[in-house]
């Protein structure tokens, strides 16, 4: 399974329209959100508007990153029938998705790491410097759920249909999840949705390490949760096709 995941990465690292898009999007809209919303009053956990919109927009890529590496992808090399090649070596289906997982996982760091750059650097964000390196392990670990969503929609889509359906799940997590506009500005209803979505609980770890406290074990147990059933989902999926 290393060399398959060493596979997936330098896949993944050699697509410069791939790195252009995951990178380039968060770090613009950082910029672009911070301007326009930055002299806001705290919007969460009691931080400065600069460092709220950091960690939200350091999520939203993240959460890009990873889908953009598993859904379309997956659903390219399905019609290509480099996954049908795969089954054939002793690589068994759930090593293989979990390959997949960690290298979209690993492809989230420029994303997160270069939309903190931008924030330091463009807007000048000062946090205490054990914040940093924790705020990437939790951005970097939350991720697990959206990388399993995009494994479930990479075995139901084919290659021209996928980057669409990622695109879609992407930006209406994004957009419920409270990442574009806070939770509590908006209905009660929307706002009980957006703490049950992962996009929510992703980018509240971090909110929360960047507040100076733990991550709270409710978003901790709402990420699991939706991993594991999406998860399940996946390895389901890839089995039914495999079969």
């Amino acid at each position: 399974m290393t060399a398959y995941l060493t596979l997936e990465l330098r896949r993944a690292l050699r697509d410069r329209r791939y790195l252009a898009l995951v990178v380039g999007w968060p770090v613009a809209a950082y910029l672009l959100f911070s301007t326009v919303f930055g002299s806001a009053a705290d919007r969460a956990e009691g931080l400065d508007p600069h460092v709220e919109i950091m960690v939200a927009m350091a999520a939203f890529g993240a959460m890009g990153a990873v889908l953009m590496a598993t859904g379309p992808r997956l659903a390219t090399d399905r019609q290509s029938g480099w996954a049908r090649q795969l089954r054939l070596t002793p690589l068994t289906a759930p090593a293989a998705l979990l390959a997949r997982v960690g290298a979209a996982m690993v492809v989230t760091l420029p994303a997160v790491c270069l939309t903190f750059v931008a924030a330091v650097a463009v807007k000048g964000v000062t946090l205490p410097a054990w914040e940093w390196p924790v705020m990437v392990v939790v951005l970097l670990v939350g991720t697990a759920p959206f990388a399993a969503l995009g494994l479930v929609i990479g075995n139901l889509a084919d290659g021209d249909s996928a980057m669409g359906m990622t695109t879609i799940a992407y930006f209406a997590l994004a957009a419920l999840g409270g990442l574009w506009m806070p939770p509590k500005v908006l209905p009660a209803g929307m706002r009980a949705v957006a703490h049950t979505l992962p996009s929510n609980r992703l980018a509240e770890l971090a909110w929360r390490v960047a507040a100076g406290h733990a991550p709270p074990l409710a978003a901790v147990g709402v990420l699991a949760a939706w991993s594991g059933v999406l998860a399940l989902g996946a390895v389901g999926l890839a089995r039914r096709f495999a079969s």
